[in-house]
C-alpha cells in the first residue's frame, strides 16, 4: 500500500510539473528576423529571437524580446485571437519612421493567439 501511495505522489508531481512547463511555454515563442527591424527604439538585426510576455490587464501584455539569454527590448503589446492556429511562425512588419521597418505582429506556429506589438 505504501508503494501505491508513493507511485501516486510521483504521478501527481509529474502532472504538476508538466502543467507548470506548459504554462511557461504558453507565454513565450521563438521567431526569426530575416531583415533588420525595430521594436520601439531598439534596432534588431536579422537572427533568432524569443518573445516572452506577462499578462497585465485583459489582453494587454508586457513583452520582452530576448536574444542569447539577454533581454534586448521591452514593449507593450496585446494578445490577438486568431480564427485558426497559425500554420507557421511569422513576423508582420510595417513601415516606420526614417524608412525603418517596425515589427507589428508575431504569429507562432500552431497557436491561436498572436502578439500585436506597440507602444513602449
Amino acid at each position: 500500500m505504501k508503494t501505491l501511495g508513493s507511485l501516486l505522489s510521483v504521478a501527481a508531481l509529474a502532472i504538476g510539473m508538466s502543467t507548470v512547463s506548459f504554462a511557461a511555454q504558453k507565454n513565450e515563442g521563438k521567431f526569426t528576423l530575416t531583415q533588420p527591424a525595430t521594436i520601439g527604439s531598439t534596432d534588431l538585426r536579422p537572427g533568432d529571437y524569443k518573445a516572452q510576455w506577462e499578462a497585465q490587464n485583459g489582453n494587454d501584455v508586457k513583452v520582452e524580446i530576448v536574444q542569447h539569454g539577454k533581454v534586448i527590448a521591452t514593449t507593450q503589446g496585446q494578445l490577438k485571437n486568431l480564427q485558426h492556429p497559425a500554420p507557421y511562425d511569422a513576423v508582420v512588419t510595417k513601415p516606420g519612421s526614417n524608412n525603418a521597418i517596425t515589427i507589428d505582429e508575431i504569429d507562432f506556429n500552431n497557436r491561436t493567439q498572436a502578439l500585436v506589438l506597440g507602444g513602449e
